[in-house]
């Protein structure tokens, strides 16, 4: 008895530890979105920054996909015996793909802005030759969180990313002086700290060697695994794309909003889904634990996602405007504003994909997702081409989140899961949704937007612990109990 209590602390503070570093990371990407709007407007420059920035992201994208794929498998390689042979081998294996990348970030750097913006090309490329490194040395450093992680330690990984986080941040306000050349010596102070803590850490303990086993098929599970995640972001790189053509400065609002909503999904559904992502490979898959897994860990993340929404829907414009600076003032805030909630349906649908996604894996090696990714791809084009022309900015938010809920009802069919998931994501989503519509509207008939906003907050958050949904109840009762 004693041992479970001893396991379920460890894991509720692993738990906590993911979700504060989650929390740091998110945190200073915001901070540095804050500190960008207000030092550079709303124009070239930020377009710029963001073109570039979105490839940071799609290539650190690789660290949430890698703890994902590799994280049963070293497991299962832990319990064998052979654990620091695997993670060489991985080590050595994400090395073939990102070494032409780095190299052409550093070489041709001009060229490779070319290619990712027509707007703010001399900013892209200056940020290039710093934020590509600093994305290859994060995805190192989320193969060694793994191994970490299989040995049940989370917190030295989870201390790295977040100490990497502020130190970065830190050096970009130092040097802001210096343009917006600043935020890439930031990213890059933060990819060398987020890998080197957890690196020594786990050379101290011996947990890594010579590659065991061949590299080449670490390779091709890595592209079956992150062919789907990196299309995911991909749909959110045709939507910014399209944004382009509504006017300047409009990928910069649709940036904005995307980051408040997929910062959301990071410290909810995506924190507790890393931290879970071992004892579900240890107790096996079946269709039942699958529903019950989804729907736990979404309860719990929508019910935080509601509040913010809820905020957002009263003060969006007022709070958009106070932390962005003023050029948010007036349409441009609103806009910002509505646009998260416009996203909130896109958030949802990501939140379950985000649990969802890790079990493919724990059920083995799924060779048809290159194939759902490609045809994800080019049904968001079609879709945000059309919805665009319908709605603005609104219906590339609408159309981002189509595709997503399409890719997520294949990846549910796939786990024997659809029907009974997306039931339960459904009741949790309107109950949440519900309870926050009916406490933040009833304030807002009487009092200002911040006003209402704080009481609808105090109200949301009151309801839920008097009336404790059963839905909820289940869900905590299941995440305490997992391990």
């Amino acid at each position: 008895m004693e041992g479970k209590r001893s396991a379920r602390r460890s894991a509720v503070g692993s738990g906590l530890a993911t979700g504060l570093s989650t929390v740091a990371v998110s945190g200073s990407a915001a901070a540095a979105g804050v500190i960008l709007a207000r030092k550079f407007d709303h124009g070239v420059k930020t377009d710029g920054f963001f073109a570039a920035y979105n490839a940071y992201v799609a290539i650190v994208l690789l660290t949430g996909v890698l703890r994902v794929v590799v994280l049963p498998r070293f497991v299962r390689a832990r319990d064998d015996g052979r654990l620091p042979g695997e993670v060489g081998a991985w080590m050595a294996g994400v090395t073939l793909p990102l070494a032409p990348l780095v190299l052409v970030s550093l070489a041709w750097p001009h060229q490779a802005a070319g290619l990712l913006t027509g707007s703010g090309r001399a900013q892209a490329a200056a940020l290039l030759p710093w934020i590509v490194p600093s994305a290859a040395a994060q995805v190192y450093g989320g193969v060694v969180a793994s191994a970490l992680a299989a040995r049940d330690n989370y917190g030295v990984a989870a201390f790295g990313f977040g100490a990497g986080s502020v130190a970065g941040i830190l050096l970009t306000v130092a040097l802001i002086g210096h343009g917006v050349v600043a935020f890439g010596w930031g990213i890059a102070l933060n990819g060398a700290v987020s890998l080197l803590i957890p690196l020594a850490v786990l050379v101290r303990r011996q947990g890594v060697s010579r590659p065991d086993q061949r590299v080449g098929g670490r390779l091709v599970e890595l592209a079956e695994g992150v062919a789907l995640p990196v299309a995911m972001q991909i749909l959110f790189v045709v939507a910014n794309r399209f944004a382009s053509g509504i006017g300047t400065g409009e990928v910069t609002t649709f940036s904005y909003a995307y980051l408040i909503a997929a910062f959301l999904v990071a410290v909810t559904a995506s924190s507790i889904a890393l931290v879970t992502t071992v004892p579900v490979a240890r107790a096996g898959d079946s269709p039942e634990r699958t529903v019950r897994h989804v729907v736990a860990v979404s309860w719990l993340s929508l019910a935080v996602v509601a509040a913010a929404v809820g905020v957002f829907a009263l003060a969006g414009e007022t709070v958009v405007h106070s932390v962005l600076g003023a050029s948010y003032r007036g349409g441009t805030g609103t806009e910002l504003g509505r646009l998260v909630i416009y996203l909130a349906p896109w958030t949802i649908a990501s939140v379950a994909f985000s649990i969802a996604f890790p079990l493919l894996f724990v059920r083995g090696r799924a060779k048809w997702l290159p194939l759902l990714a490609l045809s994800a791809i080019g049904v968001q084009v079609l879709v945000e081409w059309a919805s665009r022309g319908l709605f603005g900015l609104a219906g590339l938010a609408a159309g981002l989140a189509v595709t997503t809920w399409l890719v997520l009802a294949v990846v549910l069919a796939w786990l024997r899961a659809l029907v009974a998931t997306i039931r339960g994501l459904l009741v949790a989503a309107l109950v949440c949704g519900g309870v926050a519509l009916v406490t933040f509207g009833l304030p807002r008939t009487v009092l200002g937007p911040i006003s209402a906003a704080a009481v609808g907050l105090v109200l949301y958050t009151a309801f839920l612990v008097v009336w404790r949904p059963a839905g909820l109840r289940t869900s905590w009762t299941y995440i305490r109990t997992l391990y």
